[in-house]
């Protein structure tokens, strides 16, 4: 049995890996940010712990006692729900990263996944693969982009078992209400037209996943004895979210002016490394993550 440590234990992917490797027997152990207050049931039999990124001491104290194999850092704050990432933010996530992926200098057996977003990258007509090049058009994206560059460099230097795994979108039931696909899924329920026109003519796209099946290849990559320096995880493909409004409102496009329909561009991520290293399928779509929502109480 394996002990695994997981920050941000409580947002959508932490959760979802959580219940997977709990189902596989491993001991999971999730931290927490002290400050945060949004409650979210817990995953049972996973020993939780709240930490504070200011005293990163206490945080030695628990990783010495815990002796993890692994370490997965989700934890971060997310621009997606918290559009204001402030260079305050990037300083207080980059200073706590910066100080978790030193500790593994004395602590090289651990294998630390870092996973990192799609907003690192800058806009291409062609699929974005683990060489494509990176833009820091936010402190967010800085701070993803910078913290990668140094935990590679630091493995370089001292032979680490870390990688970085880029996340394209995904979705569940468990992504946080203030995330677009939830808040859709609510104006769809509450027949918010408003809203839901303002979507339409966005004519938004993107690389979206179900999230069962993004934490699913992080799982393998958690279990497989590798680790490449980058890895993308994404479905493959381009999806435009007025799909997902025509699939619950059939007519929906009767109600709306064409003209007023803008021409979107997104970035897709290019897969195939990681479905051929971790023999990695999908078993849900994006739509199925959609469907879910709508079924779902909240």
């Amino acid at each position: 049995m394996k002990n695994i440590i997981i920050t941000g234990a409580l947002g959508q992917d932490g959760i979802l890996l959580s219940k997977i490797l709990v189902k596989k027997k491993f001991k999971v152990f999730g931290l927490l940010n002290s400050s945060k207050k949004r409650i979210i049931t817990k995953v049972k039999n996973v020993k939780y712990h709240k930490i504070s990124n200011k005293k990163f001491q206490n945080v030695k104290n628990l990783l010495d006692n815990i002796k993890p194999d692994i370490i997965i850092h989700f934890g971060s704050n997310n621009p997606s729900f918290n559009q204001n990432f402030k260079k305050i933010d990037y300083k207080k996530n980059s200073e706590f990263t910066k100080k978790l992926i030193n500790y593994l200098i004395e602590n090289k057996k651990i294998k630390f996944i870092f996973p990192s977003s799609s907003q690192i990258y800058k806009f291409s007509k062609k699929k974005i693969n683990e060489k494509s090049g990176y833009i820091a058009n936010s402190y967010y994206s800085k701070f993803r982009i910078d913290l990668s560059k140094y935990l590679l460099k630091i493995k370089k230097i001292y032979n680490l078992n870390a990688s970085v795994v880029i996340l394209f979108n995904h979705d569940s039931v468990y992504r946080n209400p203030r995330f677009l696909l939830p808040r859709l899924i609510n104006a769809i329920k509450k027949k918010d037209y408003d809203f839901l026109k303002k979507i339409y003519y966005a004519n938004i796209s993107g690389d979206f996943s179900h999230a069962e099946d993004i934490c699913n290849g992080l799982y393998k990559l958690i279990k497989k004895d590798c680790n490449p320096d980058k890895l993308i995880l994404s479905s493959g493909k381009k999806t435009y979210i007025n799909t997902i409004i025509e699939h619950f409102i059939p007519k929906f496009k009767s109600k709306i002016n064409n003209k007023k329909i803008i021409m979107s561009r997104s970035n897709v991520g290019n897969n195939l490394k990681a479905i051929k290293l971790l023999n990695w399928k999908f078993k849900k779509s994006f739509l199925d993550a959609a469907k879910e929502l709508h079924r779902s109480k909240n």
